[in-house]
């Protein structure tokens, strides 16, 4: 698609712009921010590549990011391996639970995801529902592309399969998250961090999920980056001390309530209402939610394309005791999630800590030492040794880090207790009251869990900043977040004209502004490349300057244009950043 069908299609009645998906994808290619991976060999699905202004945006959103959510609170970034040992995602219950739905064409035997194929084709909701509810919705389904019939749905583990080591003796995964590196390493930061708590711990990288039938462009991805972030805190002391900040802020909720009764109407609420009515269960989780929608707005994405959607309990994953989608609104795709929230309880510590016998609780000191009577519960070791043989030390050091009497709570003779693969009598157990001295309290950490998609947030950025003026497509990305901020332009290319303009870009350049340098082709035509890339000012160096040493500061927006002296050129355009763009003059 030429540059005057794209203008041509923009002028079209508001009905007719349904495809801006089509329109940023080919700019998105024009202009080198992302296009289909693998192009020359004729693309694999769920792949794509950023260019040279897409990897700028993409970095210039993730470190955004750190400044919303990591360098204001003083948390901490790691970086762990992509590929993860099969014992650590048993552990977590991904490889139990991280599957999708999977149906194949009876005719043409393409395969697609099922749950997404029954929404798309009938608009039912379908998160969440088991196999047999599906296999029922089916029936109303063709295949999409020779109009088949389907067969039945199974589940598909949507991780890939590796092997470490030359003879596969060591299975694992691609990891589909960031966040278990984070709980493996916790008590390693920890103790890093002098046990300073609350702890949030962020990575930032690529993960893999090997989906069934992409087919939404950069939207669902088998190769994504994601920011995890992981908050660790007492929940005995849920509290969080910036709620302040952001108690008046509006958030968009479609809550679960609402769903449950078949509607999705969005509740507008401030984050203390959504708190005090429990609609958000964790202060920690009603901030940084509140947070996402600030950062979001960052990006350009307004507040009413912006909404919260929680997931009902048959729809959260294996681990989360609440769940909201943080949505956009696309064009083509309706409402997309870019950001999870999720309230993790301790269960991620609490598995791991169960697999490994390794104790991640945190201490928690007393002002001073106390003493009380306490019902004490000890393992028998003899009787644990007589029925374990070699399986009894490790078992025994697990039953150590247990709360013992919270989970034989209720338990009577002839019931027993799951630790490990093992299930051990309660009448192995001693117990006994004593008085004992205690300087502290040990606990499992309670974790709140924002998780952000960037390539999604890259892509709902370009559309929610792609804009029209007269015949012209602009892409408004804010100053902050542009890959190129400014665009030094010499009027011709002689009369001195270009030495003085490549003067003007370095200078630029040492100031500390993202900044290019273009002299091909007519003066217009580099304006109207530049406002397809998002490049918020251009500088033209003409004849006048060479006289009275200004320039010509126009801006990608209004294109209106003012005089500056050289000298002057940094202070304007960091006034500008703050205050705007001047109204033309003259």
């Amino acid at each position: 698609m030429n540059h005057s069908t794209t203008i041509k299609s923009l002028e079209q009645p508001i009905p007719q712009l349904r495809d801006k998906h089509r329109l940023l994808s080919e700019l998105a290619r024009r202009r080198g921010f992302f296009w289909g991976s693998f192009e020359i060999y004729g693309g694999v699905s769920g792949f794509i590549d950023l260019g040279p202004l897409g990897t700028g945006l993409k970095r210039e959103i993730e470190d955004a990011w750190r400044a919303f959510f990591l360098m204001r609170h003083g948390f901490v970034e790691i970086s762990t391996p992509i590929i993860t040992p099969e014992r650590v995602l048993e552990a977590s219950g991904h490889v139990q639970n991280f599957k999708d739905p999977m149906t194949e064409c009876t005719n043409c035997h393409r395969r697609f995801r099922a749950d997404q194929l029954i929404k798309e084709s009938t608009g039912a909701e379908t998160e969440g529902l088991d196999l047999d509810r599906l296999s029922t919705l089916l029936k109303q389904v063709k295949c999409p592309e020779c109009g088949g019939i389907l067969g039945l749905p199974q589940y598909f583990v949507n991780m890939f399969k590796t092997n470490i080591g030359p003879y596969g003796e060591d299975p694992a995964y691609t990891r589909p998250e960031a966040a278990q590196g984070i709980f493996v390493d916790f008590h390693r930061v920890l103790e890093v961090m002098r046990e300073k708590f609350p702890l949030g711990i962020a990575q930032v990288g690529t993960v893999l999920r090997n989906e069934i039938s992409p087919r939404q462009g950069p939207i669902r991805l088998r190769e994504f980056t994601i920011m995890d972030f992981e908050i660790f805190f007492d929940p005995e002391k849920p509290e969080c001390p910036y709620l302040e900040e952001v108690k008046d802020d509006k958030l968009f909720i479609v809550t679960e309530e609402t769903r449950k009764k078949g509607r999705t109407d969005t509740t507008r609420i401030t984050t203390a209402e959504a708190l005090e009515k429990r609609l958000v269960k964790s202060p920690w989780m009603a901030y940084f939610m509140a947070q996402s929608t600030r950062f979001l707005s960052h990006l350009g994405i307004n507040l009413q394309s912006q909404r919260f959607f929680e997931k009902l309990s048959s729809e959260r994953a294996h681990y989360s005791a609440q769940t909201f989608d943080h949505e956009v609104k696309l064009d083509r795709w309706d409402w997309v999630e870019v950001a999870g929230f999720a309230y993790r309880t301790d269960y991620d510590l609490r598995s791991h800590m169960q697999a490994t016998g390794i104790d991640l609780r945190v201490f928690k000191a007393y002002d001073s030492p106390i003493e009380k009577k306490v019902r004490t519960i000890r393992p028998n070791h003899e009787k644990i040794r007589q029925r374990l043989g070699a399986d009894a030390g490790r078992i025994i050091s697990l039953l150590a880090k247990e709360d013992l009497p919270r989970i034989l709570q209720g338990k009577r003779p002839g019931d027993s207790i799951k630790i490990g693969a093992h299930e051990i009598p309660v009448e192995f157990f001693d117990t006994k009251e004593e008085t004992v001295k205690e300087a502290g309290v040990k606990f499992l950490p309670h974790v709140v869990e924002p998780s952000f998609g960037v390539e999604r947030l890259v892509y709902s950025t370009l559309e929610h900043n792609l804009r029209m003026k007269g015949e012209r497509l602009i892409l408004s990305l804010p100053f902050a977040i542009a890959p190129t901020q400014a665009v030094v332009y010499p009027l011709v290319n002689k009369n001195g004209l270009v030495e003085k303009a490549q003067g003007v870009y370095r200078s630029l350049l040492h100031g500390g502004l993202r900044v290019e340098y273009d002299d091909a082709g007519s003066i217009g035509r580099r304006y109207a490349r530049a406002d397809e890339a998002g490049i918020p000012l251009g500088i033209t160096v003409d004849y006048d300057t060479m006289e009275d040493g200004s320039v010509t500061l126009r801006d990608r927006d209004s294109w209106n244009q003012i005089r500056v002296q050289i000298d002057d050129l940094k202070s304007t355009i960091d006034s500008i950043v703050s205050s705007g763009f001047p109204a033309k003059t003259g």
